[in-house]
This record gives C-alpha cells, structure tokens and sequence, in this order.
C-alpha cells in the first residue's frame, strides 16, 4: 500500500513536471473565499484560452519545482495553492487571473513563471497589462512595414523620375 502510494506521488509530481516544461506561462493563486460558482467561472475562463487550471499538494509542487530548476518559486508555496498553466501565450494566464482577481478580490495571484523565470505579483500584473501577442506581431510587422514601404515610394519616385526624363529626351530627339 505504502509503495502504491509513492508510486502515485511520484507520477504527480513527474505530471507536474512535465507541465512546467511545456508551458510558456505559469500562475499560482490562493482560491481561499471563492464559491463554487465563481471557482465555475474561473475554471470556465481558463478553459476558453486553452488554460489549464489545477490544485496540487504544496509538497509534489515543490519537489517538480525545484527538480524542474525553479527552487525560489517555492516560497510562494503555502497555504492552499491552485496553479494555471498557459501553452499558446504568456500573456493569456496573467490576463485572465489578473481581471478575475479585479473582479473577486478572494482570489489572491502569489507568484508566476515566464520563459523560465520566476515573477511575483507585480511581475504577472505587469505581465497582464501587455496586449495581446496578435496585437504585439502585427504592431512589429507595422513597424517593420513602414521603412519598406518608404524605400519602395522612393524607387517609384525615381523610376518615375527617369521615365519622364526618358520621355523628354524621346520628344526632343523626335522634334
């Protein structure tokens, strides 16, 4: 029995683990005073994103934490923990927790990971308040368009420019 269970915990933290690795933006929270119904709604949100949304014990958190090389992030480990995992964007998590939190004060955001590095609080807040990556690719596309555009009106205007000089010399030869 006592094997079984290690074997059990040793597969959740191993789950853990492998979540961390995949993911490109973790968030931890205190759910502590949220109802069921807004716990619903919270799950709803993630779900939605493509966000998934777990509570683990605080001791297999920690060992795929440190094993996972993210020791410090167990600081943020006490009390009872739910944590989130995005996969597409790393902004989606911060931003979905971040307004849930706006909205439900219980809801408590402790701490997240991006690109493998861990943030507190302010960290996913700030996280939270960048746009959308649709929006941050198109605004470097735009500015990556615009010198192209530029150079392209400049040879117009010069190809344009030589035509007519072209003509000119055409007419006058003809005359």
């Amino acid at each position: 029995m006592r094997e079984q269970t290690l074997q059990a915990k040793s597969q959740n933290v191993e789950e853990i683990k492998e979540k961390i690795s995949r993911a490109q933006s973790v968030v931890v929270v205190d759910y502590r005073g949220l109802n069921v119904e807004q716990l619903t709604e919270l799950r709803s949100r993630y779900r939605k994103a493509g966000v998934e949304y777990k509570v683990y014990k605080n001791t297999m958190m920690r060992f795929a934490f440190k094993d996972s090389g993210l020791e410090e992030f167990n600081e943020f480990l006490k009390g009872p923990n739910a944590v989130a995992f995005g996969y597409d964007d790393p902004v989606q998590v911060a931003k979905i927790t971040s307004d849930f939190a706006k909205e439900n004060d219980k809801l408590e955001i402790k701490a997240g990971i991006v690109d493998g590095k861990v943030i507190d609080v302010n960290g996913v807040k700030d996280l939270a308040s960048l746009p959308p990556r649709e929006v941050l690719v198109a605004q470097a596309l735009g500015g990556l368009n615009a010198p192209i555009q530029g150079f392209a009106n400049v040879l117009q205007g010069t190809i344009r420019g030589l035509a007519v000089v072209l003509n000119a010399i055409a007419e006058k030869q003809g005359a």
